[in-house]
């Protein structure tokens, strides 16, 4: 059954429990003017420039416009209590500045027309932006880069997690999800390959919720529920699932079904906001995942080292689990000063661990070493963002950010005894523990101007300052600028500049020790134990949106990174964890192209990318390659092993007058890197998918339904994410096979 952590849970119902505060009232400021409502697009461009205090002000007019009404009315106060928090949601909004980056939004109707709709897993939603190309376990790489995500939740960033096989956040949660990409200004840091910013849902008056439940190929079985609810000052929105499959983690055999491949998840996610008054309020946020998997068999293995008192083990019935778990509270105080002035400060605390857990014989004859290994980190920081608007030419942003971790991993590792050449001695194994703990931070602060100079022209210009300790101490100053110029009506225009600062994620930092493993059938090619620097890059893009009519809009975009001490993660050994090392350099180009459709109850997508990511001379983590790749890297540019020179990705939904929708979606991917240092790909693949869904409402106690219908991989294509070889890559991965699903929710 899914339970909610007592902490996260306590601090739910002490916040949610005074729904109704009598005698509550707004002060008003203002009034005549008609409310402002924005409206999700799904359009690949930057959006106008935004000034955050002329939209607070009239939010906050719009709930002055019921003034007459009498006085501790229901309808009056509950309108003034919306208008402070659209006053409030409008500031927040404008504190998070996008000009001159690349943008794809996916609004509330563009999740519910994904087959899934919103059980659609977070990364399957990204997939569907131009430039974002698949990897195994639910890796996303966008515009050549290795992960390098950053998620944001309501303008609040989320300390990223031990990356492992499940998903931690849900799309469930999301009203409008945008991914940022490109020249980012200056308020973003750290992770900037893309930036996932996450709008939550905004609860109605009174209480609402769903319940729905989802079966399906591979014995899926998915319940969840949502509760949310607004009372005066007081609004919160609950959600959580519990799932159940049959694949957990893509198959490592082009079967249908793979062998040991069980997983369940619970995941829950919360906000509670209190209005103190019509210009300053609290919010608490927190999330929860708790995920188990079995890690899948590969029949007809062949045992390569032998073991004292044990007979022949089948491959096909080894054991190996992975656990992953994490959580995250944020605590922000948000205001609004005047018309002018908007501020918010945020607390955040994430914990996060992943345990493997061998099987203790198999991997022992299988692999020669069967290591138990838990990964854990801690985190703790503030993040504070204030907006002040200097006439109406003038934005100044500022902010500040601050993190401290602490990241330990035990490992009890058995091996066999080997000589120099790697050959087993003895068949008998000994233990070797091999512990670590980093404590680390990680602090910035930034400024910028969003300048108006001219009708129809927006300039972004400012810089941050960032400094990381861990295993190394380093900092940089980066310079942004960008730029936004309305051509014309129907055209726009972008461009930006940005230097970019990544420091490693403490979490995958390779803190294995070399000697410790020496004369073992673990022992690693090299002793080369370089600690991971913080990647420095230069990033040039610059694109345009079209509107060719009414309902199409067309983008194209470009981009170019030169990168010195690029990151890139590969899994070394047989546990499921990724490790992080650096190349010397890096070169990352590439186009992208966009098409959007809608009208009426049509609405269509289409994206196409192209890209090139290559680097040369591994820099750092040496130990974990041979010689003769290592040798073969430092003098050539070899392609990175995510990168994949087309990706497409096209979707098309129609809702008839019954409310019947159909819709149905496409991957297309030329293939990722596999051979001798990434020298070449895997073959294309192209995966469809389709769903039918109708929603109902009955009135009365039975009130409003919705079932669905979903197909993944329609035609049962067959392909190849991983092969197994490559540089970094660990085990072969295939795409899943064509699976049914259905579904019913039920609102109240």
């Amino acid at each position: 059954m899914f339970a909610f952590p007592k902490r996260e849970m306590a601090w739910a119902v002490a916040l949610v429990a005074p729904l109704a505060v009598p005698g509550f009232a707004l002060a008003q400021d203002g009034a005549g003017a008609a409310p402002v409502a924005a409206t999700p697009a799904s359009a690949a461009a930057s959006v106008p420039p935004f000034k955050p205090s002329a939209l607070a002000a009239a939010a906050a007019q719009a709930g002055a416009s019921n003034a007459g009404a009498a006085p501790g009315a229901a309808t009056g106060q509950t309108v003034v209590v919306d208008a402070a928090r659209l006053k409030l949601d409008a500031a927040r909004n404008g504190l998070s500045p996008d000009t001159g980056s690349s943008i794809y939004k996916f609004g509330t109707a563009d999740i519910a027309a994904l087959p899934m709709g919103e059980s659609t897993p977070l990364n399957q939603v990204v997939l569907q932006a131009p430039g974002v190309v698949q990897d195994s376990y639910g890796q996303l790489h966008v515009r050549g880069d290795h992960a390098n995500v950053q998620y944001r939740i309501d303008g609040v960033v989320i300390p990223e997690s031990i990356s492992g096989f499940g998903q931690s956040l849900e799309t469930r949660f999301a009203d409008s999800i945008a991914i940022l990409t490109g020249a980012l200004p200056a308020q973003y840091g750290y992770r900037t390959a893309a930036v996932v910013d996450i709008k939550t849902k905004a609860p109605a008056e009174g209480n609402s919720g769903s319940l729905s439940y989802t079966g399906g190929s591979h014995g899926h079985n998915e319940e969840s529920g949502e509760l949310a609810g607004s009372h005066g000052p007081i609004s919160y929105y609950l959600t959580g699932s519990l799932l159940h499959d049959g694949m957990g983690i893509e198959n490592p055999t082009a079967a249908r079904s793979a062998l040991h491949d069980q997983t369940q998840q619970t995941k829950g996610f919360g906000t509670v906001s209190y209005l103190l008054d019509d210009s300053s309020r609290l919010n608490f946020m927190f999330g929860v995942s708790n995920n188990h998997f079995e890690i899948p068999d590969v029949p007809g293995q062949v045992a390569q080292y032998s073991l004292a008192g044990t007979t022949t083990v089948d491959s096909a019935t080894l054991d190996a689990r992975q656990r992953e778990r994490n959580s995250f509270e944020v605590l922000s105080y948000q205001g609004h000063i005047g018309d002018a002035t908007d501020y918010q400060l945020s607390y955040f605390h994430r914990a996060t661990d992943v345990h493997y857990k061998p099987d203790a014989v198999g991997d022992l004859v299988y692999n020669g070493i069967a290591a138990d290994i838990t990964r854990k980190n801690i985190a703790d920081g503030v993040q504070a963002d204030t907006s002040i608007a200097l006439g109406v030419t003038h934005t100044l942003r500022g902010g500040l950010f601050f993190q401290r971790e602490r990241f330990n991993t035990s490992e009890l590792a058995a091996v066999f005894p080997a000589d120099a050449d790697g050959n087993q001695t003895s068949s008998t194994p000994i233990n070797i523990q091999d512990d670590t703990r980093i404590d680390g931070h990680l602090w910035g602060a930034y400024l910028q101007d969003e300048w108006q100079p001219l009708k129809g022209l927006t300039v972004n210009y400012g810089a941050r300052y960032d400094k990381a300790a861990t295993v190394v101490d380093e900092s940089q100053l980066s310079p942004r600028l960008g730029v936004v110029y309305d051509a014309s009506p129907s055209l726009r225009l972008h461009a930006g500049y940005a230097r970019y600062f990544t420091p490693p994620p403490t979490e995958k930092i390779d803190t294995t020790s070399v000697a410790k493993f020496a004369n073992t059938t673990n022992a690693l090619p090299s002793d080369a134990n370089t600690a991971v620097k913080s990647e420095r890059s230069n990033y040039f893009d610059a694109g345009l949106s079209f509107d060719a009519t009414p309902n199409l809009t067309l983008g194209l975009d470009a981009y170019y990174r030169e990168v010195r001490n690029l990151q890139d993660e590969g899994q070394f050994g047989n546990a499921l964890i990724y490790s992080a090392f650096n190349y010397a350099q890096g070169r990352i180009r590439g186009v992208e192209l966009t098409a959007n459709y809608k009208r009426g109850a049509l609405a269509t997508y289409a994206n196409l990318a192209f890209s090139r990511a290559e680097a040369r001379n591994i820099e750092t983590g040496q130990f974990n390659f041979d010689a003769d790749e290592l040798a073969y890297i430092a003098s050539h540019w070899v392609h990175l092993d995510h990168d994949q020179a087309v990706t497409a990705s096209a979707g098309v939904s129609y809702r008839f007058a019954t409310q019947t929708t159909l819709s149905t979606d496409a991957l297309f991917g030329s293939g990722l890197r596999n051979g001798f240092a990434n020298s070449t790909h895997l073959p294309s693949y192209t995966q469809v998918n389709a769903a039918l869904s109708q929603a109902w409402d009955f009135g009365g106690v039975l009130g409003k339904l919705e079932g669905r219908l979903s197909v993944l991989n329609l035609f049962d294509t067959v392909y190849e994410l991983r092969d197994g070889t490559g540089i970094g890559v660990g085990a072969p991965q295939y795409g899943p096979r064509r699976s049914f699903y259905a579904g019913v929710t039920k609102t109240f």
